[in-house]
């Protein structure tokens, strides 16, 4: 390795850290980077990636690791590196670019700019060589060059032509929507039966999932199934539930779920769900752990509730830091192989079982001496969800197996602790607090909440990215929208105030700086961030939700929960720019139609007052909470606590005891404080089960 570090040496970020001894003369993107591309008339080469990312790696290790490819980029341009998790704005523009000029997009992202910063030529991975069909990176940069210096001119006119077709593609919500200044877009329920009847259009039935191969697991749309299949009844219903169960059933039996740790990877190479590129991201596992919780909380089945276990788990031993908080993700690679930490051949499982276990394991996770991987490795899976016996006598087997793995080379981790992912995590934690009522996942929902308080915000401002013991770079949309849900979904369950005061000092400022109210629409960036060919925007829930569609469900709950009417209106609005994409769209625009079904639906406001001297307000409060409900909202304080929520303005303690005030539709019930009554309220249909259990 070249011991003469670059730019890059003082970042924080693993990615950026891991290019900083290249022979390339990488800038971060900076000032003194687009000064010295126009000082030097030179264009910029911009590589976009991310730690995890496999095919980034191999670049590195081809062209950025190499001598003479590295003088070569070194003469002609000036070479800025960015890390697209911390530059999720950059990569949403330039990403646009590539998709125009190539047909597809992917990382790494190589994008060459004019000194201002307009795209003309673009790709993702260049092999050293030429091969496959595709040019060498040499080959590129030479030809980039070449037109450079002799087409300059035309260079030009292409660049803004394509910089005018993203700024188009940013501005997409203007086009799709035909509402004048004082017309709201009447919406109604219908619209989910033809977005059910849609999204099951692209439905797997046998493997579960949409579409082939490779398959992701598109967490959103499943939730927005979720409340599909509680809005609906009949074969409609039943037509839900298959969608939604058959993909939680074959993700979680297929080797993309990982059987010893738990954690799921990122997306399978084939439509069974069987064999994973590897990386883990947190975002993902985040995402995940909600659906399978809600999943449970919907339909009783414990076997959702273990699989949501098992990702916070993962998320527990591998990608938690000392505070608590979260790193981003876990490379597909270990000693340059992707997947090696991960397989296991038969004789590696016959060594560390034994002759007899061994068979048995191998029979029932799906292990062959031929494999089903590379190098007669094995993938481990199931084809059925194991009883209780069977299970357990798995376990004893993983764990073993487990301590082989631990010896392994690990793969490596980016511990760059993002604001809006870790407030994802967040979220998942609750949600399995909800479902399970172990309040261990509460207290570290709690812990790592405290620590981006501490850390990450500043009288309502956010910061993106932490490391190296410090905060950088503004935060986005999705970092306000991200952590104001999390606060909310934080002040649902514990009664310290301050969850409920940030989250509505979060979602103003969220307003104040991303809102336009011209476009009746969020903007990506800050209103006070630097300057770029455009201000992006982020609309579609891709592989997270959008910050935009996010920022709408907080609008919604706080619109009750403050009386705000300002919130209700820009929530209502937005969706009405975005309105005419519903159909042809839904799983581009799930969790916005989450948040148009709480906006159509009468869900109850719950709020509790807690007695500190009652041993059982613990039980009280999670009677109501462990169900799904997804429209309907609650808030905790303790009986001697100021909270400056309306909600409980005239509401303490009712004869003394833990109480909960139930409204619905502008009408109030008399106030609760037995346990079994609120069960009798908030859980009707289990109730009236077990009374007919105990008659039969």
């Amino acid at each position: 390795m070249n011991k003469k570090a670059n730019k890059l040496i003082d970042e924080t970020s693993t990615y950026l850290l891991q290019h900083a001894h290249n022979p390339v003369e990488w800038y971060p993107w900076s000032q003194e980077a687009l000064d010295a591309s126009r000082a030097q008339e030179k264009p910029i080469l911009l590589s976009i990636g991310y730690s995890a990312c496999h095919w980034c790696h191999v670049m590195e290790h081809e062209s950025f690791e190499d001598e003479e490819t590295a003088a070569l980029m070194n003469k002609l341009f000036i070479n800025i590196k960015v890390d697209r998790e911390e530059r999720q704005d950059l990569d949403e523009i330039y990403m646009r670019a590539v998709q125009v000029m190539t047909g597809h997009g992917g990382w790494p992202m190589t994008v060459f700019l004019t000194p201002d910063l307009k795209p003309f030529f673009a790709g993702t991975y260049f092999p050293p060589e030429n091969k496959h069909g595709m040019p060498s990176f040499k080959r590129v940069m030479l030809g980039v060059a070449q037109a450079w210096q002799d087409q300059r001119a035309d260079i030009l006119e292409s660049a803004s032509e394509i910089t005018q077709h993203i700024a188009q593609l940013n501005s997409i919500s203007s086009q799709n929507t035909d509402q004048n200044e004082d017309q709201k877009i009447n919406f109604d329920k219908s619209i989910f039966t033809k977005v059910l009847q849609k999204i099951s259009s692209n439905f797997d039935p046998k493997w579960g999932g949409f579409g082939g191969a490779p398959k992701f697991p598109h967490p959103s749309t499943l939730q927005l199934l979720l409340r599909i299949r509680e809005m609906l009844q009949g074969e409609e219903q039943k037509q839900a539930n298959r969608v939604i169960e058959t993909t939680l059933d074959k993700m979680a039996l297929g080797g993309i779920w990982d059987h010893l740790s738990g954690g799921f990877a990122r997306y399978s190479t084939d439509r069974r769900w069987l064999v994973p590129h590897f990386e883990k991201m947190l975002y993902d596992n985040a995402l995940l752990a909600p659906v399978y919780f809600n999943a449970y909380l919907a339909t009783g089945k414990t076997f959702y509730k273990e699989v949501g276990c098992s990702i916070l788990s993962f998320v527990e031993n591998e990608l938690t830091s000392e505070d608590g908080v979260f790193y981003s993700s876990l490379d597909a690679d270990s000693e340059g192989e992707e997947g090696k930490f991960y397989v296991f051949s038969l004789a590696e499982l016959k060594e560390v079982l034994g002759e007899v276990e061994s068979k048995w394991f191998a029979t029932t996770y799906g292990a062959t001496e031929e494999g089903n991987f590379e190098h007669h490795t094995n993938v481990l899976h199931l084809q059925d969800i194991l009883s209780e016996d069977d299970m357990e006598r798995a376990r004893t087997s993983i764990q073993k197996l487990l301590k082989e793995r631990s010896l392994r080379v690990r793969p490596g981790r980016d511990d760059k602790i993002l604001t809006s992912w870790s407030a994802l995590m967040i979220t998942a934690l609750v949600s399995g607090y909800r479902a399970t009522r172990e309040i261990v996942y509460l207290e570290r929902a709690k812990r790592a909440a405290s620590f981006l308080l501490e850390k990450m915000e500043k009288d309502g401002n956010l910061s993106r990215t932490y490391g190296r013991g410090k905060a950088r770079l503004n935060g986005y949309l999705d970092d306000y929208a991200y952590f104001a849900q999390a606060l909310l979904d934080l002040s649902a369950c514990d009664a310290n105030p301050m969850w409920y005061q940030k989250a509505l000092l979060l979602t103003n400022k969220s307003i104040e700086y991303f809102y336009s109210q011209d476009d009746k629409d969020f903007y990506y960036t800050p209103t006070f961030h630097e300057s770029l060919i455009i201000r992006p925007k982020n609309y579609f829930d891709g592989a997270v939700p959008s910050g935009t569609s996010v920022a709408l469900l907080n609008l919604l709950r706080l619109y009750k929960l403050s009386d705000n009417e300002q919130f209700s209106s820009i929530a209502i609005d937005v969706m009405g720019t975005y309105s005419k994409l519903f159909e042809r769209a839904p799983d581009q625009f799930a969790i916005m139609l989450c948040a148009l079904d709480m906006h159509l639906s009468q869900g109850k406001e719950i709020v509790f007052v807690l007695d500190s001297n009652d041993a059982s307000r613990i039980k009280f409060l999670e009677v109501a909470l462990s169900r799904f409900a997804p429209n309907d909202l609650e808030l905790t304080k303790m009986a001697d606590t100021e909270h400056s929520s309306p909600m409980f303005e005239g509401r303490g303690l009712h004869k003394g005891k833990s109480t909960a005030y139930i409204c619905q539709n502008y009408a109030c019930q008399e106030p609760i404080t037995d346990i079994d009554q609120l069960s009798c309220q908030l859980h009707p249909l289990l109730v009236k089960s077990s009374q007919k259990e105990t008659k039969n």
